[in-house]
């Protein structure tokens, strides 16, 4: 799979990745919410955060915009469970129609709202982070 970066994002990236040593795979510039979605090298979590926060809120205030780390995964359910955080996956299916990979991801039913978000904003951010990452076309939540 071949990820293309704009500018502002390799900037990105590449201040993360000097400030707090992980290695980061992709990066999401939401520019309504003032935050980026740095998703970092399976393992890389900690280096990200630091002792205490310290690497993420050395970068938070830097940029000055909210941060949000997902460490990424090969596994389509580990890699939606990890964008997914705090909700807890029940069950997650991959099915393929039309020639197009379909993710099914089953929440309980008090995280639905959550999981899409205000106006579909959060399950736009993960469709196109998996996409992006795993080549899996579309994301329903159930």
């Amino acid at each position: 799979m071949n990820l293309r970066l704009d500018t502002d994002a390799i900037r990105y990236i590449s201040l993360f990745e000097s400030l707090t040593g992980a290695t980061v795979k992709d990066c999401l510039i939401d520019e309504d919410g003032n935050k980026l979605i740095m998703v970092v090298k399976k393992g890389h979590m900690g280096l990200a955060i630091g002792k205490k926060g310290s690497n993420i809120n050395r970068v938070k205030k830097l940029l000055g915009k909210d941060i949000q780390v997902v460490e990424h995964s090969h596994d389509a359910r580990e890699f939606l469970e990890n964008l997914l955080h705090p909700i807890r996956v029940k069950n997650v299916q991959i099915l393929s129609r039309n020639n197009k990979k379909w993710a099914y991801v089953e929440v309980l039913a008090r995280d639905k709202a959550i999981a899409i978000g205000k106006n579909g904003k959060n399950i736009r951010k993960i469709k196109l982070l998996m996409q992006r990452n795993l080549g899996i076309d579309n994301v329903v939540i159930k």
